[in-house]
């Protein structure tokens, strides 16, 4: 499977994946892993951060160890990648789920160097046994994946992930590629620090996710709501997330009662169910999840076209991540957040008891959620500030830029703020600061004297709120900056302390006063799918991948995704060399699931009389003694049969029909060396004698009739009638 230097990155690209070209940073990304450099990714969900480590792994020598947490999430990136290959050794995952005899396979294939990638559960990593194991690998790079797990500050912070880097020292030290989808400048600086990477090279992609609209909804009559938005969305995938089991369960059952397709996934359920839930979410037999965020971390689902939050979030980066997962395809993807202040007391509560650290670090994550669930800023413009990423223009795709509220003349409000973030010696928080211009004498304000500050109460005209809102803009505007060290300090920017000097007009948003919705509809702003597609020939191709995804029992879009889909029926391809002409398909899909796709397109062009673009170049005539050379020299060469039959993409019955004419034509083969893999010595001489002693005909329809049809399999019996037929006719 390894690449020769002398093949560039978009060749690789080409075979494998079946794009022509890289998203945003990913080629400087797999240049970076590739010189041997630490390398730390801040890629937005759905921007392909799995290419950085995936393509990489099959280029160098050794093993990548992908340290991934969750199981369900390994099993889906380890089917991905097995897709794009003819070989399924080429990626394994280790984690508890496997049995002894599967985890001396994956031993066996990393060992043989079979295996490019092998993706690791933290807890897994920390036993001896596999510490041990891996020393014995050449380790190419350690990908971390969902690094923000490794801070506090982080949304999912996973204690087992600060062990990652004691354990890498211990088994070999290798470059390592750290990657998120979500990470404040503070949570960046955590993992760095703790991975010991300070001077890895850091790529940020943008934040902006052009496709996702965003709203946030007053929590009145929600699951009303959530009916309704449904029913006006048949058919459509969607995540709907709570923050209890019991509202999970709950929810389900209701939109189950109103004729939605859903079903639950939390932690509270045995691991069978949660497994059967998500496969059943996954492989389209079921439109909607109600879930606990335990749902959907790296699920690799891009048709997503609508997340629900009941519930809003715990933090922002939950949230961002978790919203994330809609319209990963570039295509429709609607984010819809229902909010009420009592969630957010109901969350302060559930803090209560936890280390004091705890609450604090909780505390000012709650802050940020609601600053934005009550802001009246473009959303994405505000999601991006609070990633460290500035942008100028109006997003004009969500709630708060479709629906405005009024501005006014803000300048002395945003002096104010500034003067007072100064007389504090920038050493205190947004809501401190708010207090102390509203003229509010907390504990906080005496204990500091803060109460005899000239600014103190120069702004009682408006209450706490207001000035929450105004510091929010202040922030946007980047005249202040939140530090990272001291999580939430407010800070002067150059460009705050420029503006005291020389202030001037800058406009200020109202903040929601979160008018009743329901009667409203959802206005979207989409960039979602192109005029040119058969939209008939799609319908039938998602028919088609989901027959096969059932019979593979493989996620339909581990086929083929919704883009290829819609590609080819834009392109109508025929063949196998315009099946691999098609976006995102590789020679390893293309044998590997094409043939029943370009048969049903084939069918579907003559029936229709569609003049395809490409009819009108002359094609070559297909040389057919090529495969038949191809398949004498592969069996000689004791290829498995299944193996050539893939290579070629055919059917196990097209290439026995091959195989057959082969023998008949007076060629003689060998086959025994796949026979004794798939039939035991017995069943071999029982059809054999058939043959030999009983048979009239070589009709395969006799000698099941003879045999039994329960105990000897047609497959059987034309494998053992070639054997017969080579051995004894030619």
């Amino acid at each position: 499977m390894s690449v020769g230097t002398d093949i560039s990155l978009n060749e690789v690209l080409k075979k494998y994946f079946g794009f022509t070209s890289f998203k945003g940073n990913q080629e400087l990304i797999i240049k970076n892993v590739l010189a041997g450099k630490d390398t730390f990714v801040l890629m937005p969900t759905g921007g392909g951060k799995s290419l950085c480590y995936q393509l990489p792994s099959l280029i160098l020598d050794g093993t990548a160890v992908v340290i991934s947490p969750l199981i369900a999430l390994m099993k889906n990136q380890v089917d991905s990648m097995r897709s794009f290959s003819e070989d399924d050794g080429v990626a394994h995952f280790l984690n508890s789920s496997l049995t002894k005899s599967q985890i001396n396979q994956v031993k066996t294939d990393v060992i043989d160097g079979k295996t490019r990638l092998l993706y690791v559960a933290p807890e897994s990593l920390t036993k001896d046994e596999n510490i041990n194991f891996l020393k014995q690998v050449r380790v190419s790079f350690y990908a971390v994946d969902e690094a923000h797990c490794i801070s506090e500050w982080g949304h999912d912070f996973r204690p087992e992930y600060r062990r990652i880097r004691p354990i890498i020292n211990k088994i070999g030290k290798a470059p390592i590629i750290a990657l998120t989808a979500t990470a404040t400048p503070k949570v960046q600086h955590d993992i760095q620090k703790n991975l010991e990477m300070l001077d890895a090279n850091v790529f940020k992609s943008s934040f902006r996710r052009e496709n996702l609209y965003y709203e946030v909804r007053q929590k009145k009559n929600a699951t009303k709501e959530i009916i309704k938005y449904i029913r006006n969305n048949q058919g459509k995938s969607g995540i709907i997330y709570c923050l209890s089991r019991r509202k999970v369960e709950e929810l389900a059952e209701t939109l189950k009662v109103n004729g939605v397709k859903a079903l639950p996934y939390h932690a509270g359920m045995d691991a069978a169910t949660r497994t059967e839930n998500q496969d059943k979410f996954l492989m389209e037999d079921i439109d909607v999840i109600v879930a606990t965020i335990a749902f959907g971390m790296g699920i690799d689902k891009p048709d997503v076209r609508f997340v629900i939050h009941y519930d809003i979030p715990k933090s922002l980066e939950g949230y961002y991540q978790e919203t994330g997962r809609a319209g990963r395809d570039g295509g429709e993807g609607i984010c819809i957040a229902f909010y009420s202040y009592k969630d957010i007391q109901k969350l302060e509560k559930f803090m209560q008891g936890k280390p004091v650290a705890e609450q604090e670090i909780g505390k000012q994550l709650l802050l940020e959620t609601v600053s934005y669930a009550e802001s009246s800023v473009c959303r994405p413009k505000q999601l991006l500030n609070y990633f460290g990423e500035e942008m100028t223009e109006n997003c004009d795709n969500c709630d708060n830029c479709l629906n405005p509220k009024k501005l006014f003349e803000g300048k002395d409000d945003i002096v104010k703020v500034l003067n007072t973030v100064i007389a504090v010696r920038e050493k205190f928080k947004t809501d401190h600061i708010a207090n102390i211009l509203a003229g509010v004498k907390t504990q906080a304000i005496k204990s500091y004297k803060h109460h005899h500050l000239d600014e103190f109460g120069s702004g009682d005209d408006h209450d706490v709120k207001f000035w929450n809102a105004v510091i929010r803009q202040a922030l946007i505007a980047k005249f202040l900056q939140k530090e990272i060290e001291n999580y939430g300090l407010l800070k002067m920017e150059e460009r705050g302390l420029k503006y005291l000097e020389t202030p001037y007009s800058f406009l200020l948003a109202e903040d929601h006063d979160y008018p009743d919705t329901e009667d409203e509809d959802i206005i979207v702003n989409t960039q979602a799918g192109s005029g040119a597609v058969d939209e008939e020939l799609f319908k039938i191709l998602k028919d088609l991948r989901k027959q096969i995804s059932k019979k593979l029992k493989v996620p339909p879009f581990v086929i083929f995704q919704d883009p290829s889909l819609e590609d080819m029926a834009i392109q109508y391809p025929t063949n196998f060399e315009e099946l691999q002409n098609i976006s995102g398909v590789g020679a390893g899909k293309a044998k590997r699931y094409g043939k029943e796709f370009i048969e049903l397109i084939a069918k579907y062009v003559e029936e229709k009389e569609i003049i395809r673009p490409q009819d009108m170049i002359v094609k070559s005539v297909v040389n057919k003694s090529g495969l038949k050379v191809y398949i004498i020299q592969s069996i000689d060469r004791k290829i498995p049969l299944d193996d050539i039959a893939d290579a070629k993409g055919i059917s196990m019955n097209q290439l026995l029909d091959e195989v057959e004419a082969i023998v008949n034509s007076g060629t003689k083969l060998n086959l025994d060396y796949y026979i004794n893999c798939v039939m035991d010595s017995e069943h071999q001489q029982d059809i054999y004698e058939y043959f030999r002693e009983e048979a009239e005909t070589e009709s395969i329809e006799d000698a099941v009739n003879e045999l039994g049809e329960d105990e000897y399999s047609i497959e059987d019996i034309r494998l053992m009638r070639i054997k017969f037929i080579s051995e004894l006719g030619n």
